[in-house]
């Protein structure tokens, strides 16, 4: 009978050993997760930025100086920033503002093909002196009636 109760109890404890919650965490995963796919933005439509004045531009077409004042024998660079991609006509119109009345002093237009950010130039010279007083350049975007933008500055 020792027999029998000796090989119960020996039963009893191998099954309570292996009912127990001892199990073996889980391994870690051994590979990355798959990336996720990304979709680059569609550049919109070409639009006008910032608009600097200055003396100079570099090979680059950005105003190597700002300026918002210039003397009576200085030439006149205006860079317009532009954004965007497609087709694109820049025009500029230069105007001299006097006794609340306007001027025009010269326009000038460009085509081109934009595939990301640029920079564009337009400038204005005088074989004479420019009268001083204010004046201000307009940037139209295609063919709109309305300006994108407009700069004032005075030849002092």
């Amino acid at each position: 009978m020792r027999k029998i109760l000796a090989l119960s109890l020996v039963t009893l404890v191998g099954l309570s050993v292996g009912c127990g919650k001892n199990e073996a965490p889980a391994p870690a995963p051994t590979s990355a997760p798959a990336p996720v796919a990304t979709i680059a933005p569609t550049p919109g439509p070409v639009a006008v930025g910032n608009v600097t004045l200055g003396t100079s531009v570099g090979a680059d077409k950005k105003v190597a100086t700002p300026m918002e004042s210039f003397g009576a024998k200085d030439k006149i660079f205006a860079s317009i920033e532009t954004t965007g991609q497609g087709h694109a006509k820049l025009r500029a119109l230069w105007s001299y503002m006097k006794n609340s009345k306007t001027a025009k002093v010269n326009e000038t237009s460009m085509e081109f093909d934009a595939s990301g950010p640029a920079w564009n130039e337009f400038h204005i010279e005088n074989s004479k002196d420019w009268p001083k007083g204010d004046y201000q350049v307009e940037i139209f975007l295609g063919d709109s009636a309305m300006a994108a933008t407009t700069h004032k500055f005075t030849i002092k």
